[in-house]
């Protein structure tokens, strides 16, 4: 399957200052991307260009790792207990709720896979966490494991379309994300042979944005599973 990355792409391939490890830098949701600071302007024209987004910067304790330390879904955004006063009332100058994390798991971007319809968590982290969870997310929160992996955030990423994971991703867990996401689910890699899905890209329902390693071949998978071609 051929891809096209010009300016006006849904698709596009990019680094973040020479990392194409994009996924821990970004958090996005279908309106609204939050991104660390210091990305070139060309750069964030193509994130804005292919997620359809209003592209908002934080600071999370001097950390360009935004995509590690929050996660979000339309209703809420979870954010690691890092953030100040001052940038926690940016998010929450967007119109979504936000809770900071207080678990001594709170690389809540690493921790956490959600959409519209479900959350999956790390099974480590603590009942009144999770129950704080569901509040923000309004969505059923399960714990579970990706390809044997308890960093779910990380080894998959799911939009409102479609969920894209880990090869090692077993049958049984793969029955429990289309319960949980109320999506179809396929197995991949990114950058070039990455199992670690949420590592390297970057996606809502309306695009996606991955590292320059990524094959094309990688891409059409990712373009089936995340339902761009429909």
């Amino acid at each position: 399957m051929g891809h096209t990355f010009d300016e006006t792409s849904h698709f596009q391939q990019v680094d973040f200052n020479e990392n194409p490890n994009v996924g821990v830098f970004c958090r996005t949701n279908d309106s609204i991307l939050f991104t660390g600071k210091g990305l070139l302007e060309k750069i964030k024209k193509r994130l804005i260009k292919a997620l359809d987004v209003e592209l908002v910067e934080l600071t999370i304790a001097d950390a360009t790792i935004i995509g590690s330390l929050l996660t979000m879904n339309s209703k809420g955004v979870i954010v690691t207990d890092f953030i100040d006063s001052k940038n926690l009332k940016i998010i929450e100058d967007h119109e979504l709720e936000a809770y900071v994390i207080e678990d001594i798991i709170n690389a809540v971007g690493n921790d956490i896979l959600v959409n519209d319809y479900g959350a999956l968590v790390h099974p480590d982290l603590k009942d009144e966490t999770i129950k704080k969870i569901k509040e923000i997310f309004k969505v059923p929160v399960y714990k579970g494991t990706i390809g044997s992996l308890k960093t779910v955030g990380m080894a998959a990423v799911v939009t409102n379309k479609g969920l894209l994971c880990h090869p090692k991703t077993t049958d049984d867990e793969i029955n429990h994300l289309k319960k949980v996401f109320k999506v179809d689910v396929m197995i991949g890699t990114i950058n070039h042979g990455v199992p670690m899905i949420g590592s390297g890209l970057i996606a809502n329902s309306k695009g996606a944005v991955v590292g320059s390693l990524t094959t094309g071949i990688e891409m059409g998978r990712i373009e089936e599973a995340l339902k761009y071609n429909e």
